[in-house]
C-alpha cells in the first residue's frame, strides 16, 4: 500500500483553476488514489465547481466547508475505522506509510477567537 503526498483533490489544484485540466500526455502518478479513481475525481471536481460558484458568498462557502467536514468525520468514524488492520504489524505499517506520506487527513477549524481578536479595535494607549 502506498499513500500519496499530493493535494487532496489532485496535483494541479493549488496552482491551476479546475477548468485547466492536465494534459492528456501527462501520465497520472500510479500511487495517487484520487487520479486513479475517475468517479472520485469527478466528485471532487464537482465540489470545486460548487465552491467556485459561491466564490463571493462567504456564508455559502462556510456551509460547504462544514458539510465537507461532516463528510470527513463520517468517513473517518465509519468506513475508515472499520477498515483498519486488526493486527499490530498491519497497523504499524499503515501508520508508517501515513507518516511518510503527509500524516492524518485532518480538516482544521479556523479559530474564530483569533479572527475576532484581530478585528477588534485596539485600545488606545494613554499618555
Amino acid at each position: 500500500m502506498t499513500l500519496s503526498r499530493t493535494h487532496p483533490i489532485d496535483e494541479s489544484t493549488p496552482f491551476a483553476p479546475p477548468s485547466a485540466q492536465p494534459s492528456a500526455a501527462t501520465p497520472a502518478a500510479p500511487s495517487s488514489p484520487p487520479s486513479s479513481d475517475p468517479d472520485l475525481q469527478e466528485s471532487l471536481d464537482a465540489l470545486l465547481r460548487i465552491a467556485e460558484q459561491r466564490a463571493q458568498q462567504p456564508e455559502a462557502l462556510l456551509d460547504l466547508l462544514r458539510r465537507i467536514e461532516q463528510l470527513h468525520r463520517s468517513i473517518q468514524d465509519g468506513p475508515f475505522r472499520s477498515s483498519l488492520p486488526s493486527d499490530r504489524n498491519g497497523l504499524f505499517t499503515l501508520l508508517s506509510e501515513m507518516e511518510s506520506s503527509g500524516g492524518w487527513p485532518y480538516i482544521p477549524r479556523l479559530q474564530l477567537r483569533t479572527f475576532m481578536d484581530l478585528l477588534s479595535p485596539e485600545p488606545e494607549a494613554e499618555p
